[in-house]
């Protein structure tokens, strides 16, 4: 039934499912991976393939995908993981002459300037207290603290407006990961002065939706902004229960 890649339609979908005996580890998996890649076209009422969105997973690894009528066509990570949006202990962008620098002046080999660069920056290099923002939030009175959540912040937003240009708007933001799930204050301060191109955050709605799926803008907002959680852990345990 499937000698080459296939659209998915919902005709493919039952094929999957009709076929999860033959491949229980992989159909079932990937039949709930599409139904997750869908969902945000099913809040919006629309098919996924007229949709343009921008999706932000935000945690210890953090990352934003242009995706286009419901293809990815770019995406913050590069070569590594360390590009791109800054993270819990990964630099995210930076100059590129920063490692010849660090190597030069610290006398670091190259494994120890890659460890330094994944290990221990970030929002834990710049506060120099936590990579967790669970923690940091509760210690909004240290400047270290409140510089590294700005700057965390400033760069979503950053990637937010090039991935504007890229697409030429969006229909949605999609926010998930821990910091996207639970962080009201870091939701907030990502969306402040974006209303500009129609982000209107709804203060009561952002702190109401942790830890669930909802939307934390306005009613009338232009551009919508919803949390739409991951769910990895149970991805994993279902996994496990299968090994």
């Amino acid at each position: 039934q499937f000698t080459q890649p296939a659209a998915i339609t919902d005709e493919v979908i039952e094929q999957i499912v009709a076929l999860e005996e033959l491949a229980p580890l992989h159909n079932a998996p990937a039949r709930q991976v599409i139904a997750v890649a869908l969902r945000m076209a099913e809040l919006l009422g629309r098919p996924l393939g007229e949709l343009k969105l921008i999706t932000l997973h935000l945690e210890g690894g953090s990352s934003a995908a242009a995706i286009r009528n419901g293809r990815s066509i770019d995406t913050s990570m590069g070569f590594t993981p360390l590009e791109g949006l800054m993270m819990g202990t990964r630099s995210g962008d930076l100059d590129p002459a920063i490692p010849l620098y660090l190597m030069r002046k610290e006398g670091w080999d190259a494994q120890e300037t890659e460890r330094f660069l994944n290990k221990q920056c970030g929002l834990l290099g710049v506060s120099g207290r936590s990579a967790d923002t669970r923690e940091l939030r509760q210690q909004l009175t240290d400047p270290h603290v409140d510089l590294a959540l700005n700057i965390f912040c400033y760069r979503v937003r950053k990637y937010i407006g090039a991935y504007l240009a890229t697409l030429g708007g969006a229909d949605a933001i999609v926010l998930g990961g821990g910091i996207g799930e639970n962080t009201a204050m870091a939701r907030q301060r990502i969306a402040c002065g974006m209303e500009w191109c129609g982000v209107v955050l709804d203060e009561v709605r952002n702190a109401q939706v942790i830890d669930r799926e909802g939307r934390i803008t306005v009613a009338h907002a232009d551009l919508p902004v919803w949390v739409i959680p991951t769910q990895e852990g149970l991805m994993m345990a279902h996994h496990a229960a299968r090994a």
